[in-house]
Parts: C-alpha cells; structure tokens; sequence
C-alpha cells in the first residue's frame, strides 16, 4: 500500500463536525440551553464583552436560565445585551441575577428550526466534500508524478471514501439528534 497521508481530510473533518456542533448549540429548542447564551455581547467596562465574562449562566428548570452578575452593576447591561441579541427569548431582572425565559415552541417554528439544522448539516457536508475532492484531486496528481501506482490510487480511494462515509454518518446523527431535542 502507497504512502499517503490523509491528515488534511481528518482535519477538515473534524473541522465540519465542530462547526456543525457549534451551530447547533446556538439553536434554540424548547429547552434552557446556556449555550444559547454563548454568542451575547456585554456593553461592559467600556466595551464589548462576551456574557461568560461578566456572569454565570446556570439552567434553573427546563425553561428558564439564571445569569448571574460576577458585578451588579452591569445586571442592566446583560438584560439589555441578552433582549439585543433577538434570541426569542423573555428576560427579567431581580437585585442580583437576570432570569431568562424560553417560550413554548410553536409546530411552525419547530419546523423553521428543523429546516434550519437540516441546512446547516448540508453546509457541513460540502465542507466535507470539498476536503474530498482535494484529497482526491492530490492522489491523482501523485499518480500522474508516478510515486502512486493505479492499484494505489484506487485502493486510497476507496479507504477516502471510507472516512467520508463515517463523517457523514456522523453528521447525519448529529441533526437526528438536534431534530429530536427539538421535537421533545
């Protein structure tokens, strides 16, 4: 078997699986989830600050997240920086902590973020295609040099689309899960 080293396609993999994962946790189910809260900007101490940094985000039932300030001087700022930030979500301060409240999905707005996901997956398997085709494109070019033999080339190809397969499969269990979450 040749010498060839798929390391940029496990890369750009794992790199399509970790964005996929990401954008999921940004997307709002039925259910408290703090990384929803992941993307919200502070106006704090003079500037832009990520809400990890001035508070503590915690779940306080199925429904309802508590910030806590680290400084009660800035509980105003993350109220307005969490309305800001148009997450479809309520919130209401107290003396020290902001509470924020996920209302019940709507079917039509189950099935926006369902196709919402569905294309994010898309986006993260052409990523993964497109690794492919570059890998696929780098073993024709080491056959044509002739440090690959045909056997070689097809035998790595076949091994490519192996680890293809599995990231898509991965991917594809990644929505199934996400659309599951959302359907509960």
């Amino acid at each position: 078997m040749a010498d060839y080293d798929f390391k940029s396609l496990e890369g750009k993999i794992a790199d399509a699986k970790e964005w996929l994962s990401k954008e999921y946790r940004g997307l709002r189910t039925g259910r408290a989830a703090p990384a929803i809260l992941d993307s919200v900007m502070v106006s704090a101490y003079g500037s832009m600050t990520p809400l990890k940094q001035v508070g503590n985000v915690s779940v306080e039932d199925a429904r309802t997240l508590r910030v806590s300030a680290y400084d009660a001087g800035v509980l105003k700022d993350i109220e307005r920086a969490i309305s800001a930030a148009n997450l479809g979500v309520g919130t209401s301060a107290d003396s020290s902590s902001v509470r924020v409240t996920f209302p019940e999905l709507t079917s039509e707005r189950r099935e926006q973020l369902i196709k919402f996901a569905k294309g994010k997956l898309e986006e993260a398997r052409t990523s993964v295609r497109l690794a492919r085709d570059d890998s696929w494109k780098e073993i024709q070019e080491r056959e044509r040099e002739g440090t690959l033999t045909e056997d070689d080339k097809f035998s790595l190809k076949e091994e490519m689309q192996k680890k293809v397969d599995k990231a898509n499969e991965d991917l594809e269990g990644m929505f199934e899960a996400k659309e599951k979450e959302m359907s509960a």
